[in-house]
């Protein structure tokens, strides 16, 4: 059976959250890999989006960018949507890639755009998805 995957993404910052996209889709379609991207208003939305969507889905990559800004909202909203997110996992029995951004400015958010792809290939490899260009590495990267 061929696995889907959904890919949930924050429209907030997303000049930054575009390109973690991208770089899940790519990855995900170089597996060929189905999936869908579903987007939501903000990252403390993610949770709900994955909790909503888990039985159509075999796994989830959770995309989104925080800042942080002048007031403790940042550290309140980081830790619930990364707690959402593994109690989702562990009760649904489903990998969700962390491919949200937390960083202290824009620059630091530049510099992890890979997060996306990385939270990709953590995804595949839970589902142990076979390389479709037969490499056995450890974390693929298909040519």
């Amino acid at each position: 059976m061929k696995k889907k995957i959904c890919i949930v993404q924050s429209i907030y910052n997303e000049d930054i959250t575009e390109k973690l996209c991208s770089g899940a889709s790519k990855t995900l379609k170089a597996w060929r890999v189905k999936h869908s991207i579903e987007k939501v208003s903000g990252a403390f939305e993610i949770p709900v989006m994955i909790a909503r969507l888990a039985k159509k889905y075999d796994g989830f990559i959770a995309v989104g960018c925080i800042i942080k800004g002048k007031t403790a909202n940042f550290d309140l909203i980081s830790n619930a949507i990364t707690n959402g997110i593994m109690q989702i996992s562990i009760n649904e029995k489903k990998p969700i890639g962390n491919g949200i951004i937390t960083s202290f400015n824009k620059e630091q958010c530049l510099e992890r755009l890979d997060k996306g792809k990385e939270a990709a290939i953590a995804v595949i490899n839970v589902l142990k998805i076979k390389n479709p260009n037969n490499l056995e590495e450890r974390f693929p990267e298909p040519k």
